[in-house]
Formats: structure tokens, sequence, C-alpha cells
């Protein structure tokens, strides 16, 4: 890619007192990002992408079908319509993490891609579905993705995701490589002392062996009451060189 595109990544911590109810953690949640984006848009950014699960806590922490409540529809539901609107508004490519319901009882892992002007390019969802100590249990609200290693052709450029545990396996990031994917964003939610030695192994890696930059995004701080370790942010740009640029 020889062309400058100015990107973002935005890492986001829950707070210390974040509201209890569902509908209300998410409003506080989205509300919170949409001052964020608002704030990468005014520095220029051109492509933004968000954290994984980005409008809640990292709810897997716990086994509890309360969470289901917070499954949308993709791209019918309100938060997707809410970020077209924002993506249109600030001329900004928009990739949004957040649990979807495909029909009822079946939900998903799931990254909207917004354009620039608002519409809805497609989704990818996670493939690689974890279920492990200390508090990783998606597969009690997560069925593996169906969606292939898509890559999205947007206006500032070819723009591929994988989602947090699916960095872990090449295949997913070669096959964005050979779809051509120019960026792929990871958006992620990980801890301290379960993978972070491969946080900056890994996707630079990714990106020498496949030719294209990474953008890794991890959420930040500690979630109560379940506390399962620190989301320790560091998220970063590399490029096709493995350097992290930013």
């Amino acid at each position: 890619m020889s062309r400058v595109v100015r990107a973002g990544l935005i890492q986001a911590s829950l707070g210390e007192n974040p509201p209890e109810e569902l509908s209300q953690v998410r409003k506080y949640m989205v509300d919170k990002h949409v001052a964020l984006i608002e704030e990468a848009a005014g520095e220029g950014v051109e492509v933004l992408c968000l954290q994984e699960l980005f409008y809640g806590p990292y709810f897997c922490a716990e086994q509890d079908r309360r969470w289901y409540k917070l499954a949308e529809r993709i791209p019918d539901g309100p938060t997707v319509r809410l970020m077209g609107e924002l993506a249109k508004k600030f001329g900004t490519v928009l990739i949004v993490p957040i649990y979807e319901e495909e029909i009822a009882g079946l939900y998903y892992n799931t990254a909207a891609v917004l354009d620039s002007d608002g519409s809805y390019l497609g989704k990818y969802r996670k493939t690689h579905i974890p279920h492990l100590a200390p508090g990783f249990w998606e597969k009690f609200y997560f069925t593996p993705g169906n969606s292939g290693y898509p890559v999205f052709r947007t206006k500032v450029a070819d723009v591929g995701v994988y989602i947090c545990y699916d960095r872990h396996f090449p295949e997913g990031a070669r096959a964005l490589g050979l779809n051509g994917a120019e960026i792929v964003f990871n958006p992620s939610a990980t801890v301290a002392g379960l993978s972070d030695h491969l946080w900056e192994l890994e996707q630079p890696a990714h990106a020498v062996a496949n030719g294209y930059f990474v953008g890794a995004v991890n959420r930040v701080g500690r979630e109560l009451p379940w506390n399962i370790g620190e989301f320790y942010g560091s998220s970063y740009f590399c490029n096709p060189r493995g350097q992290i640029l930013a």
C-alpha cells in the first residue's frame, strides 16, 4: 500500500462505577465511544477500529444468560445504525465489534464494517472461540463464525478483520492476505499473564508473512466483579515489515 491512510484505534476502560442495568451499561459505553470517535475524527482519522464487544464489559468472565439481552441484529440494530450515522457525519470508516443475534438463540462475536459514507459493507464473525480459565467462557455465548475471512473495499483501504483469539491461528491471517487485505484490524479483550508475551509477536509476524498493516486494539483496566486480570491496552499499528509504528 503506497498511499498514506490515517488510521486509529480506540482502547477504553469500563470505569470504576459503571451502571449495573444492561441497557444503561450499553448506553454508558456507547456514549463514551461516541465522544472518542468524534475526537478521533477531529484528528483526521480516516479508518477507526473499536475494541472487542465495545459496548459492555467483557461479560464472558461469567456464564449467565442475562447477557444474551445485549445481543443486537446487524445491520438493523440500534448500535450499528448509530455508528453508520457517525461514519457518515465524520467521513470515517468504522469497524464496530458487537454481540450479534442472527435469530433468536443464535449469537456471534461480530465486527460490522461501515464505510465513510455510512453504508454497511458487511461483517466478520469470530471464528475461533475460546473456553478457558481464568474467565474466557465464550462458547457459552458465541457460535463459531461462518463468514470466512472477507475483505471490505472501503473508500480508504481494503480492510480485513479477525477478532482477539483468532490471532493465534495463522490460517486466517493468511486468508486475509490472499483476499487482498491492506490493513487488518484485531479488536481484542485480553489480560496480562495469559498471552501478553504474544501480543507484540504474533501480529507483526502476520504482517510480515502476508504483506499488510495490522492494527491491534485491546481494552483497558480491571472489570468488577469478576477481576479475571488486567486488560492491558497496549494497542498498536505495525507495518508490513513488522515494525510497530504507534
